[in-house]
């Protein structure tokens, strides 16, 4: 069985883009995954990842070299496009494959993928084990009727680590550079660099994501234990030396005493490599002495859903927080000397421009380090989604448009100037917190004093010149 799985991820940059930031230098956990669990049950398995092909002659070419007889695609819904295309592909050069479609997206929508009769198999939910299991059946003669396969939610200590060199010898195969899996995103945080994932599921309620996760995941969080964890990153000690890495976990301070323990294990292993993760502002508030020792212990910085300055709009989220609680969070990482990255939505449903600007006020007070915004997008199996459906205030008409970027408003009501100005005014910098920011950044990327002081002068000579 000769078996390839596809990375479409191009909606963002298109063709040809790897190292080009978040989207385009980060491998997908669950296409290593997969690879790891197949290649554990003896199959081989191969990767061709749009990123880092020309064109769509390019896959073309790739498939008549390569023949699998079964290719697996992954799909949000930003995807649906670049994978039905790949899918249409893939029959036309080799009719024989089997084309089997997962993730996010068939998760939450399988019927919309189900209608292209080129696909012939959709899995829904984790695919580890049934999408391996469909490899040990079609390899037999004997694959199964049903085009619907259901994932299985399995224990996540007896999955194998994630498989990295499907990611890094394709990408070392068309020339690409690589010295470690994944690109680096902030000064903060040096290459080599990593990224790993502790558990899937999230405890907490907010419309925008609930309940499309406990689809994909299952209700709740099911956590990799810490020996597990850190038996992952010494592999990835020894073999990547990385010098620093990222939890991808939707909220990992949701659990206190993991989060101790793992402090514990990293520390007494050795490791001293700074890394960045993900929080609730409440619970960084309520649980401000685990920051302070994970802040004590590598923790560099935090990815924080502000989502919104307010309350109204907070409640209408089921947030579960308020604008007083997301100022105070930030406040807690200044008080440990975390980097701040705010994530917040604008051009929510029904959301008033008085609503707006206590969300650009609130950024102002808060002063982040780096900004994500977006301008909010419905995502399907989620109530906000269907909220929005019910009142007709969906502007999406194409798959492309489920990007979180804010390049174009996805909600109607709202003024396109407005919401413009209102996207820059959040990220506007007092000259006084832009020259602090300034100096943060070149201390983090330099290091010591002697060295930051050259770099200014070379900087201020050049200016001179």
């Amino acid at each position: 069985m000769k078996t390839t799985l596809v990375y479409a991820g191009i909606a963002g940059k298109g063709f040809d883009s790897l190292k080009q930031g978040m989207d385009s230098g980060w491998i997908s956990h669950g296409l290593a995954s997969l690879s790891a669990y197949a290649g554990k049950q003896g199959f081989a398995v191969d990767l061709i990842d749009l990123r880092a092909l020309n064109d769509w002659e390019h896959f073309r070419q790739e498939l008549l070299v390569r023949q699998p007889d079964v290719v697996g695609l992954t799909m949000m819904s930003v995807d649906f496009n670049p994978v039905m295309k790949a899918v249409h592909l893939i029959k036309e050069a080799r009719p024989e494959t089997i084309t089997v479609v997962g993730g996010p997206h068939p998760s939450f929508e399988p019927q919309s993928v189900l209608e292209n009769a080129e696909v012939d198999y959709v899995v829904v939910a984790e695919g580890e084990i049934t999408f391996t299991n469909l490899l040990r059946a079609a390899s037999q003669g004997n694959r199964p009727p049903e085009r619907l396969l259901i994932g299985i939610h399995s224990n996540l200590d007896r999955l194998p680590y994630a498989d990295r060199g499907l990611f890094l010898d394709e990408w070392r195969k068309f020339g690409y550079d690589m010295q470690s899996p994944e690109v680096p995103f902030v000064d903060e945080l040096p290459p080599p660099f990593v990224t790993i994932i502790a558990g899937r599921g999230c405890i907490y309620n907010c419309s925008f994501c609930k309940p499309a996760e406990d689809f994909l995941f299952g209700k709740g969080t099911r956590r990799r234990s810490v020996p597990n964890i850190i038996g992952e990153l010494k592999e990835l000690r020894d073999r990547y030396h990385f010098n620093s890495f990222m939890f991808h976990d939707d909220c990992l301070l949701e659990d206190q005493k993991w989060c101790q323990g793992f402090v514990e294990a990293y520390r007494a292993e050795g490791f001293r490599q700074p890394y960045f993760c993900q929080a609730r502002a409440d619970l960084m508030v309520h649980h401000e002495e685990t920051v302070a020792l994970m802040a004590a212990n590598g923790l560099k910085g935090l990815f924080i859903g502000f989502e919104s300055g307010s309350d109204r709009v907070l409640k209408f989220l089921r947030k579960g927080t308020t604008r007083q609680i997301n100022l105070e969070a930030a406040r807690v990482c200044r008080k440990y000397g975390l980097t701040v990255w705010a994530n917040y939505m604008l051009g929510l449903p029904e959301e008033s421009k008085e609503e707006v600007l206590e969300t650009v006020s609130m950024l102002q007070e808060m002063d982040p380090d780096y900004y994500s915004p977006a301008f909010y997008t419905p995502h399907p199996g989620t109530d906000l989604f269907d909220y929005t459906l019910e009142h007709n205030l969906s502007l999406i008409t194409d798959y492309d448009s489920y990007r979180r970027n804010p390049t174009e408003l996805k909600i109607k009501g709202h003024d396109w100037e407005f919401m413009q100005w209102a996207l820059a005014e959040s990220q506007r910098r007092t000259p006084a917190n832009q020259a602090r920011r300034t100096a943060r950044r070149l201390w983090n990327r330099y290091g010591d004093p002697h060295k930051y002081v050259r770099k200014v002068r070379r900087m201020v000579g050049q200016a001179a010149m």
